[in-house]
């Protein structure tokens, strides 16, 4: 299934160099988790993004958002069951979580990790109770206890973790038994376009590469994350949004205010002008529909898991099947 959005630019000239913060050093040796990502950068580019013209910009960029937490409801209201709190992991806003309705949860535990964007939106917004709680998303447990909640969401943050693995466990723990995990990260074919476009320009007219666009997890490895976390019952799938810009400079500018500029640790301060000019030029060449706009993809995985639990239904044991196949068929 794809869905062909269009951006809301007109064509305008590039004003501005394509920047993001300065590197952090690396990390030291004795680390437990290699640091991939420079989560304080990525806070303030966030808080950033939605302090920037009192949040119009940040608003007028929810649609992948929007779009994806939709699709991630559409799963929820699949599991006939209704949940007392169901927390929002890595909320935002609260796109996910202004589309929770009273049958469904009587409050919602928004949990995210830049305050400014935690509390863009007033509460009037939103159909059920809410609370909201400024914290580290890789450091679930300090603030959830072991055991203690029906339901964890998370649309579309957990693209941005140093030790995913890590966190899913702590997803697992923080759950009741029959605990429902429901998410929604970018997977690995995200932005491939722009990937391409980039890396093409800089090896014409620099000579080499470096990265600019995070890496993500691909699909085929979250099933054995899940599992390997200690999820049972478990349901992975794969969509797409795309959407359509008049250039690759109205992407970035989307990508800048989304809050999802470069954040990968040691990354480079700047692109040359004319090594992006290049990069636009590609884009459109590799990618470029009929009408003269550029498409961007974003790749959307999709998952749910359960806590285990002596009262989940469970496969029955092989051979134990009373019908034949070859009769069915």
């Amino acid at each position: 299934m794809s869905l062909q959005v269009v951006a809301r630019h007109a064509i305008r000239p590039w004003t501005r160099a394509f920047a993001s913060e300065s590197p952090s050093s690396f990390p030291p040796a004795t680390s437990g988790v290699y640091k991939v990502f420079d989560r304080a950068a990525k806070r303030k580019q966030r808080d950033r993004a939605v302090s920037r013209d009192a949040g119009v910009g940040s608003r007028t960029v929810d649609y992948v958002r929007d779009e994806v937490a939709d699709r991630m409801m559409e799963r929820l209201l699949d599991i006939k069951r209704k949940f007392n709190t169901i927390v929002d992991l890595g909320s935002g806003p609260g796109h996910f979580s202004k589309l929770l309705e009273p049958e469904k949860t009587r409050k919602v535990l928004m949990i995210d990790s830049s305050k400014t964007t935690l509390n863009r939106d007033r509460d009037e917004e939103f159909e059920v109770e809410v609370e909201r709680v400024h914290a580290d998303e890789e450091n679930l447990l300090d603030v959830l206890p072991r055991n203690s909640q029906e339901a964890i969401v998370s649309c579309l943050s957990l693209h941005w973790v140093n030790d995913l693995p890590g966190v899913l466990v702590q997803i697992k723990e923080a759950l009741k038994p029959d605990g429902l995990f429901l998410g929604a990260m970018f997977g690995g074919d995200t932005l491939f376009e722009l990937r391409t476009a980039l890396q093409l320009a800089e090896v014409d007219r620099e000579g080499g590469i470096s990265p600019h666009i995070s890496p993500m997890t691909d699909t085929k490895d979250i099933s054995n994350l899940l599992s390997r976390a200690g999820f049972t019952l478990l349901t992975v799938d794969i969509d797409e949004v795309r959407v359509g810009y008049p250039s690759m400079w109205e992407l970035l500018e989307d990508l800048r205010d989304m809050g999802e500029s470069n954040a990968i640790v040691g990354r480079r301060h700047f692109l040359h002008r004319d090594t992006l000019a290049a990069a636009s030029a590609i884009y459109k060449e590799l990618h470029g529909n009929e009408d003269g706009s550029v498409p961007a993809t974003f790749q959307i995985i999709y998952m749910i898991g359960w806590k285990p639990s002596p009262n989940q239904p469970k496969p029955l044991e092989r051979g134990s099947a009373q019908t034949n196949l070859k009769d069915v068929l």
